[in-house]
């Protein structure tokens, strides 16, 4: 069974035992501060953290100092600390991402097994997509299949070009000049204007397409999943060799994100 799997190996020296235990160690007491931080309704003492985690002050001090700056935590006026913002912000992301999973979960199967190939649930993160989940099965012969956890730039990916359909003219500019639109492929997309010509067709039809972008031999098309607000929050797509993906696929795909997002609260020409 041939199988790509979309994920680069770990660069770099393996860190010693001792960096390692250390980190682990840092990692521990951060969460100690941050538990009892959540344990408390209002703004905590720094000495009263302390005693409640069993850290020495200057040490509850020094690894406070850094969660603020990460913003995990909130230092306010009178030198008392409170958790930060930026947990709020990943507990939204945590929980969206989840959702979409759950309401994607049967839908997906049931695509994979009409089509026989990987179909793939997939987010933005950045300038990439991150892979959150697929379905697949070894009993189905060849398939591509995409790590869950993999990344891949936008304008490479069918899922990606939906993400950057979604986005104004000026964001879409500001991405092909920060990426330089670096090519994977001979048939990767390297110029704004293309990009932008790409763009226009996935918001005319409703689906993206990724002929062998991002990797030679492989195809793929992708159709976006919209929240109850309207909006994109991801995009569901089939990957297969170039020489089996088919087009009579694309009406049962864009069905399948339909009901999807209709499961996430979204109403179409409703919002």
């Amino acid at each position: 069974m041939l199988r790509h799997v979309s994920s680069e190996a770990l660069a770099g020296a393996q860190p010693n035992s001792v960096t390692t235990a250390m980190a682990i160690q840092v990692l521990g007491r951060a969460t100690q501060l941050l538990d009892a931080l959540a344990l408390q309704p209002d703004p905590v003492a720094l000495k009263d953290l302390a005693k409640t985690t069993g850290l020495h002050t200057s040490t509850a001090h020094r690894i406070l100092s850094d969660l603020v700056i990460g913003r995990y935590v909130d230092r306010v006026d009178n030198g008392l600390y409170q958790l930060g913002m930026r947990l709020l912000e990943l507990g939204s992301l945590v929980k969206g991402r989840l959702n979409v999973r759950e309401a994607a979960h049967d839908p997906m199967h049931a695509l994979h097994r009409l089509t026989g190939q990987t179909v793939n649930l997939s987010v933005q993160q950045g300038d990439e997509i991150i892979y959150i989940d697929r379905a697949w099965s070894e009993r189905s012969g060849m398939q591509v299949v995409r790590a869950i956890g993999g990344r891949a730039p936008l304008h490479l990916t069918s899922n990606g070009k939906l993400f950057l359909s979604a986005a104004d003219g000026r964001q879409v500019r500001t991405y092909a000049t920060r990426t330089g639109l670096a090519a994977s492929t001979l048939n990767s997309i390297t110029t704004l204007d293309k990009l932008e010509q790409e763009l226009v067709a996935v918001r005319k039809f409703g689906y993206a397409r990724d002929n062998e972008e991002l990797e030679m031999g492989v195809r793929c098309i992708a159709a976006g999943i919209y929240d109850d607000t309207g909006k994109l929050v991801a995009g569901l797509s089939i990957s297969a060799p170039s020489s089996r993906l088919q087009d009579a696929w694309i009406p049962q795909l864009v069905s399948t994100a339909g009901s999807i997002s209709e499961a996430l609260g979204y109403e179409a020409g409703g919002v």
